[in-house]
């Protein structure tokens, strides 16, 4: 029998699973539990997992699927194609709404994210709920929504580099992360694979509206964008090394908090390869620059 407990740390997303001591060999029914928690709340938290380090921590990712490489264009840490390490150490900022690696045509399914180094206070990492952001939108927007899409890319805002605190770093890790251009268009609403349910697919990496202005792009986005991280669909977690942090990136955004001025923080994280989205019509996106075969696999 399973000792698995799952208690809800705010009201419309994320949770604190306890019980268990996360690893590669976990029995299939606590793995079970774990995915159905992961569904139902969105984002999910394990606490004292200090024992992982990065083969134990791809080990556990695997049960969950299987995995893409690291990133399409950054180099993965170490010896393991599959650990992405994100270290904000040096007040480097990644500090905007995004669903993970949404510019190609398969965006990862999950997310499992490590705490190797964080400060004694600061550096919290916000998620969003993409599904309750969708079903809270009044009826006529939803309406709108479900029919439009958005274009995707890796491609950096170079006004955006030079208006950063450290341009000269900020263009080189510019210049890394859009080795390769990839270009997706994607359902601004996309039907979730496992549940059915109906979710928010933009964040940062969406650049443009299909058809529509420059202008009218990013005010339709920046509407839309303001309902998905609205408090209410939100949950704010407080690092502390050895956490775990498991999130749906087909029903979620996320964010950090760069709180924390450049005293070390540093995260591995692991991916789950996933489906080319649909949209409520039934049409899958559509790639128009890019091949991301190299990167993950498309899931079942």
């Amino acid at each position: 029998m399973s000792t698995l407990s799952v208690t809800p740390v705010a009201g419309r997303i994320g949770a604190e699973v306890t019980g268990v001591r996360l690893a590669g060999d976990l029995p299939a029914d606590v793995v079970a539990e774990i995915r159905l928690a992961l569904l139902t709340h969105k984002v999910i938290f394990f606490r004292g997992q200090e024992h992982l380090d990065e083969r134990g921590q791809t080990a556990f990712a695997r049960l969950l699927g299987e995995l893409t490489t690291a990133h399409p264009t950054v180099p993965a840490f170490g010896g393991n194609a599959h650990i992405l390490d994100l270290d904000y150490s040096g007040g480097q900022k990644v500090d905007r709404w995004h669903t993970d690696v949404t510019f190609v045509d398969r965006p990862p399914a999950a997310s499992v994210l490590r705490a190797v180094t964080v400060p004694a206070a600061g550096g919290d990492t916000l998620w969003a709920n993409a599904v309750t952001a969708y079903e809270y939108l009044p009826a006529e927007l939803r309406e709108l929504v479900e029919r439009l899409r958005a274009v995707h890319t890796n491609q950096f805002d170079y006004a955006r580099i030079a208006a950063s605190e450290d341009p000269e770093r900020a263009r080189a890790y510019a210049e890394v992360f859009a080795s390769t251009v990839f270009e997706t268009e994607h359902p601004v609403v996309r039907v979730h694979p496992e549940t059915g349910e109906r979710s928010i697919l933009l964040g940062d990496f969406a650049r443009r509206l299909s058809g529509l202005s420059a202008s009218a792009s990013a005010s339709v986005i920046r509407l839309i964008q303001d309902q998905v991280t609205a408090v209410e669909n939100t949950v704010r977690w407080r690092w502390a090394p050895g956490d775990v942090a498991v999130w749906d990136n087909r029903a979620t955004q996320h964010r950090v908090v760069h709180d924390f001025g450049d005293r070390p923080r540093r995260l591995h994280r692991v991916t789950i390869a996933g489906d080319v989205p649909v949209g409520v019509d039934g049409r899958p996106s559509t790639v128009l620059t890019g091949d991301a075969a190299a990167y993950s696999p498309v899931a079942a």
